[in-house]
């Protein structure tokens, strides 16, 4: 049957063309997202009355910035990625960054606030950790990965 080889072929091309990435590990993207922590932290301690929404702004697009690598990131030599290889919008940066931006609003609600920030920055990091892929909850939302990027070029 002609027509079934052709499909095998398509199919084996399609796969070739397809890059392969080196997960990040969990350290690398903890210690990354810490940066990125201390900068909105900054943010909102430094342009009092307009930092809270200038942290948390910082924190949602963080990771649309330098073709997908917010500045924690770029230090630990991560990037984000959506799932068919192109670089992370601002769109898929604010969609995966949502839990992480609502844990960060909650923070300055004093004691429930706090308790309620460390109970969604846990259960996102251990979904990480039991995930075979090491996705989060917001990189499932935005169909991100976070990947090494020791010399990875990626084509926009």
């Amino acid at each position: 049957m002609p027509g079934m080889a052709e499909e095998v072929s398509s199919q084996e091309s399609e796969e070739e063309n397809v890059p392969e990435y080196t997960k990040a590990s969990v350290l690398n993207r903890f210690v990354a997202k810490i940066i990125d922590l201390i900068v909105a932290a900054a943010f909102s301690k430094l342009l009092s009355p307009v930092g809270f929404f200038a942290g948390l702004t910082y924190l949602l697009i963080a990771d649309g910035f330098f073709d997908g690598r917010s500045p924690g990131k770029k230090l630990i030599r991560l990037r984000t990625i959506r799932e068919g290889g192109e670089l992370c919008s601002y769109k898929e940066s604010i969609l995966r960054n949502l839990t992480l931006g609502t844990g960060y609003t909650l923070f300055f609600i004093p004691y429930i606030g706090w308790l309620l920030t460390l109970i969604i920055y846990s259960i996102e990091g251990l979904v990480i950790i039991g995930n075979e892929r090491g996705l989060r909850i917001g990189d499932e939302l935005a169909k991100t990965v976070v990947i090494e990027d020791g010399g990875t070029t990626v084509v926009k």
